[in-house]
């Protein structure tokens, strides 16, 4: 029998006593063992939504990341492939023990903290935070826009490059883009900090800082409208919205004759792509074509 063989079905608990015993006698056994322990640590979110494990695959490999610098031997390289597989994992594992989850353009993701609070992420957004080390080290880093329910009595932090807020037992949405960072509280308090703006927002108030003005506000929703497929905007500058619009549809726009400061107030769906373009391109009375599935031009005029 080939050694792959063997490895896979001691993996699934298949080996008969002889193989068992020759299987243990290997010289890389005791790698083997220690490699499935340590996976067994590590536990796939059962909320996670990804469907294809060879688009994961693919994404896996082609991370910027220090796995990829990892100097591993032959064996542990496909013993590791293999527990991948078995696992559903859906983390990079770092040196200094960090785990980072990742959306693509037109992804979302759920997955489970450890502390059992959950936290959605919306497409193009990255979170990283100390696993293995929650119970000392509870905060993560965002960027992009993430909701969050945080777990009853559970308090962490949530550092992006603009801001940082804290929590307990709350739900909440974070959005960090370019020049926009954007907090809402859905339930309970959080607190939010940005250079020198702070606040206490409670139930249904919002913080936002866009292009360094600062403003509070109020929602009347009871989560993020993007958790239900639909992006809503109220006063944004319009390359803000065609940006939101490229990260739902994996979309090329170019713009022509467009002003990308004027002032946009509206919303999309992620589900129907012509819908979407009439929706940001009427109210602002331009026009679009499309060049192919995933490359638009959208038109103004001179006179805007």
């Amino acid at each position: 029998m080939e050694n792959d063989d063997l490895l896979n079905k001691w993996l699934n608990d298949e080996l008969d006593q002889n193989e068992l015993i020759a299987f243990k006698q290997r010289d890389d056994y005791r790698s083997h063992v220690a490699i499935l322990e340590a996976a067994q640590g590590f536990k796939a979110s059962n909320f996670s939504e990804i469907a294809d494990f060879d688009t994961f695959k693919e994404k896996y490999h082609n991370q910027d990341t220090p796995v990829r610098r990892m100097n591993w031997t032959h064996s542990f390289i496909r013993i590791a492939s293999v527990l991948v597989i078995a696992f559903g994992v859906y983390f990079t594992f770092f040196y200094n023990n960090f785990t980072q989850i990742e959306t693509q353009v037109a992804e979302k993701i759920t997955f489970e903290l450890p502390d059992a609070s959950l936290v959605t992420l919306n497409a193009g957004s990255q979170i990283d935070f100390k696993r293995r080390h929650w119970a000392k080290e509870r905060r993560l880093n965002l960027s992009g826009e993430a909701y969050f329910k945080v777990a009853k009595g559970s308090r962490f932090d949530v550092n992006t490059k603009e801001g940082q807020v804290t929590v307990v037992g709350t739900e909440f949405n974070v959005k960090q883009r370019d020049n926009y960072f954007e907090v809402k509280c859905f339930e309970g308090i959080v607190k939010v900090a940005s250079n020198n703006n702070e606040a206490q927002l409670k139930a249904g108030d919002t913080f936002t800082i866009l292009n360094g003005k600062f403003d509070l506000g109020i929602t009347t929703s009871s989560q993020p409208e993007w958790i239900d497929n639909r992006s809503i905007f109220s006063g944004i500058p319009f390359i803000k919205v065609v940006d939101e619009l490229k990260r739902q549809y994996d979309l090329e726009i170019e713009l022509i004759d467009v002003d990308t400061n004027r002032v946009f107030s509206g919303g999309f769906g992620h589900d129907n792509l012509d819908n979407a373009l009439n929706a940001i391109t009427q109210p602002m009375n331009l026009t679009f074509n499309k060049k192919s599935q995933n490359h638009v031009v959208i038109h103004g005029s001179k006179e805007q």
